[in-house]
């Protein structure tokens, strides 16, 4: 596998884009990871459009074409590309390997959706920790509560009475 993806799983991990709220993965990127060209991807995925529903893969708009390009260096060069890129999900990019049909497709999917999976897993103990700490911090503002105010208590200054500059005229 390590032959296949020169940077182990992790570069796929890193391809891996938030778009319109979906975790996708550009057709450049999928192209490379499989070993063809995009231009062969491309006609692929514009032959057999029936399996590629809107919620496998989508054309991205010009504004996030741009957004896209600025946010990730190694997508520098679809700046000047007149098409704009497909994303597709972790199903679509599933089904791609249906579609080209190469041992190296089947083996670099299996790893795509693998990473799709690692991402998910982190994002849910993300929020798991983030509700933890949430519960914690209500738990323990009561407890120290007391301790705080009595910490601000002494830390204030006591008032003191102002004296009069001046002369007490007497009438």
């Amino acid at each position: 596998m390590t032959n296949l993806v020169p940077s182990g799983i992790t570069a796929i991990d890193a391809r891996i884009l938030t778009i319109r709220g979906q975790r996708v993965m550009l057709n450049v990127d999928i192209a490379r990871l499989f070993g063809v060209s995009t231009k062969r991807l491309n006609q692929q995925v514009k032959r057999q459009q029936e399996r590629f529903p809107p919620d496998f893969m989508f054309r991205l708009t010009k504004s996030e074409k741009a957004e896209v390009v600025t946010n990730c260096d190694h997508l520098r060069k679809l700046r000047f590309s007149a098409t704009m890129p497909l994303a597709f999900t972790e199903h679509g990019s599933l089904m791609l390997a249906n579609v080209l049909r190469s041992p190296t497709a089947f083996q670099v999917s299996v790893a795509i959706v693998r990473a799709f999976i690692r991402l998910r897993e982190a994002i849910a103990s993300h929020r798991d920790l983030a509700t933890k700490l949430d519960v914690l911090e209500r738990k323990y503002d009561r407890q120290f509560k007391v301790v705080f105010d009595a910490i601000r208590a002494l830390m204030a200054r006591p008032r003191r009475k102002a004296r009069r500059i001046g002369f007490r005229l007497s009438a």
